[in-house]
């Protein structure tokens, strides 16, 4: 057995290091070809300009689809170095698919770099999401999602940093190592899309992430750019890979991250017209609606606004932002009202129990001996394994000596479900489902105004410390957003225009 460890652990670290080597020898050979040099007037201007502005350019001829990628390869370059957030560097490849025409440069995204989280499926390419045991993965041909943004005219050109298991507001695995904040490198870009958050905070234009509990949401706020968590079913979902393959629990959801606002929209916007249900069976066939957006966008809208999820009360930087954006709708002529929406601990205590009903099993079915866990999902793990007569020892002692009966019965079930009991869990995630349905109708109101997360971002490791603070993002995947008015992708990014830049309380 101890050979077997020992064996398990070298492997481990082998592999590690050997995508570490490929990933710097690909930045070295970049480097040799002038991409390590500083931007020109023309690339910082290629840099500077929005993405319907570059898909014109190129277009009309007027700007060089490889001058493009080439502005925005050295934009990833850097901020690799100052943020450790790329993984796959497929620059050198991009740069081919465009020269054997293998990007429709006739689509509405044509000439646009787009960068990807490491769990989207690039042909030629890992899609290792952190586990060594994933190095080598590589499939032949594209995956529906990347093959979508190729017809669509989007060049992918690098992968993006993320957390070992998915399932954490840092950016750390022991194959890609640790990407940092963008303005301080003590602190994390957030998760699990964070190395997308820091590439595009440092000059990148747009990704693609995916969503779970905050996976867009949470480094958009840390890191100072824009995202949009789909709702279930109006983003491409396939291919990608996870660390839990077949949860249902909690919906997933990939979904566009950008710069800014206005990118955010236009990429959007092209992806649902390119009629992503052809690419994927997950997608309602639902075209873009331009009637809806016009509708919305000189409305007077209604806003609840939730101040706490009753769980974790937000810092005191948090609380300021909500402020500012709700002093900006009210300045915008919106009626701003207070809301009591159902619990939103009764959401977290569902959300935690459907997303690990396996007792966290298959994502620990992929580490190797040795192999690094993030500390607040290793704190789940581990509580989730611990034996149930310990378990409740744990519990008492946090319930009666700790005072803190949140924490207590979050915790007191955390183990693995049968069959019989997930399904309980499934009926009664419906059935809360359906309070914030009829409570939506009751209230009246056209959307919800509340906080990314309870803190700004955290230090290295402050996950550890901070795991029950995800139910600000968490409890929107759980009712899957089924709410009459907050269905569709377009009032959402018309709603997102109206608020103040994600990550203004990073301090």
């Amino acid at each position: 057995m101890t050979s077997i460890l020992g064996l398990g652990y070298r492997r481990h670290w082998q592999d590690c290091l050997s995508k570490q080597r490929e990933r710097d020898d690909r930045i070295k050979l970049l480097r040799a070809s002038g991409y390590g040099e500083p931007l020109s007037a023309h690339e910082r201007h290629i840099v500077d300009r929005h993405i319907e502005s570059l898909v014109t350019g190129v277009k009309t001829s007027t700007l060089d689809p490889q001058d493009v990628l080439k502005a925005y390869g050295k934009v990833a370059v850097q901020a690799h170095e100052k943020t450790n957030c790329l993984t796959e560097v497929m620059v050198s490849a991009a740069s081919q698919w465009l020269e054997k025409g293998t990007i429709n440069l006739k689509g509405p995204l044509a000439g646009v770099p787009v960068s990807l989280k490491d769990t989207v499926v690039v042909g030629g390419f890992d899609a290792t999401i952190g586990f060594s045991s994933f190095v080598g993965n590589q499939v032949p041909e594209d995956g529906p999602m990347a093959r979508l943004l190729k017809d669509a005219g989007a060049v992918p050109y690098v992968k993006t940093n993320i957390p070992i298991t998915l399932l954490s507001f840092e950016s750390a695995n022991d194959v890609w190592g640790r990407s940092t904040n963008p303005y301080n490198k003590k602190y994390t870009p957030g998760g699990s899309t964070g190395g997308e958050a820091a590439l595009l905070a440092l000059g990148g234009r747009v990704g693609i992430g995916s969503d779970v509990a905050g996976s867009v949401r949470v480094p958009a706020h840390f890191s100072g750019i824009y995202s949009l968590r789909c709702s279930t079913g109006r983003w491409p979902k396939t291919g990608t890979r996870t660390s839990i393959p077949g949860q249902e629990g909690v919906p997933s959801v990939c979904s566009p991250m950008a710069r800014t606002m206005d990118d955010l929209l236009y990429f959007s916007k092209s992806i649902i017209k390119m009629e992503p249900w052809k690419y994927d069976h997950t997608v309602h066939p639902l075209a873009w609606r331009d009637s809806v957006e016009k509708e919305f966008a000189d409305k007077v809208l209604k806003v609840g606004v939730m101040r706490t999820d009753g769980v974790v009360d937000p810092s005191p930087a948090c609380t300021r932002a909500l402020e500012m954006v709700e002093a900006a709708l009210r300045d915008q002529g919106h009626d701003i009202v207070e809301i009591d929406p159902p619990s939103p601990f009764e959401g977290l205590y569902l959300g935690s129990q459907l997303l690990n009903a396996d007792g966290c099993h298959m994502f620990k079915s992929f580490f190797r001996p040795g192999e690094w866990e993030d500390s607040g999902a290793r704190q789940m793990s581990s509580l989730f394994s611990l034996p149930r007569p310990l378990k409740y020892l744990y519990y008492l002692w946090v319930k009666y000596f700790r005072r803190d009966d949140l924490w207590a019965t979050l915790v007191k079930n955390w183990h693995p479900k049968s069959a019989y009991e997930n399904w309980q869990l499934v009926a009664e995630r419906e059935a809360y489902r359906m309070k914030w349905f009829d409570w939506w109708n009751e209230a009246g109101i056209d959307f919800l105004l509340t906080v990314p997360n309870a803190t700004p971002a955290v230090p290295h490791d402050g996950m550890k410390h901070a795991v029950s603070s995800c139910g600000y993002t968490l409890l929107f995947n759980l009712v899957r957003s089924p709410i009459p008015k907050w269905v569709y992708s377009e009032l959402s990014i018309v709603r997102a225009s109206l608020i103040t830049r994600p990550g203004c309380c990073r301090s």
